[in-house]
């Protein structure tokens, strides 16, 4: 059996995930990267994506996040998100309003829509649709 270490999930309200893992799959500032048991210290910025991971049973879970930080140190891995979800906790018609929004604030672009802020919106909203597929 594979060594496994200890994955927690926080988002700023609430643990999302605490189980042990074999394996992380997580979107780097940069790309994704993977962490397995016993890998070397070290700390990245997470962009919005999906992270992967393997539980006790060997499945694969998958979690939708949005930035933060992941701290990876001797036998536990830590992300701290700004948000995350696991698929059963989307709400697929709230989504797409969500999406709706964004998508009219960039096609209207009026002096007052905050440009940059729409298309976090639109990207985190694609980003949580890809658990529902």
């Amino acid at each position: 059996m594979a060594s496994t270490f200890q994955l927690t999930i926080v988002s700023p309200d609430r643990t999302v995930v605490d189980e042990a893992t074999s394996s992380v799959v997580a979107p780097g500032a940069l790309g994704y990267f993977g962490v397995q048991a016993n890998h070397e210290p070290f700390v990245s910025q997470l962009r919005t994506g999906i992270l992967s991971f393997r539980d006790a049973g060997g499945q694969e879970q998958l979690v939708a996040i949005s930035g933060g930080f992941l701290e990876a140190s001797s036998g536990h891995v830590i992300v701290c998100a700004d948000s995350a979800e696991r698929p059963f906790e989307i709400d697929r018609d709230r989504v797409m309003a969500a999406l709706d929004r964004a998508k009219k604030r960039l096609e209207e672009r009026h002096a007052d829509i905050n440009v940059a802020r729409a298309q976090g919106s639109m990207e985190r909203a694609l980003n949580r649709m890809k658990l529902l597929e």
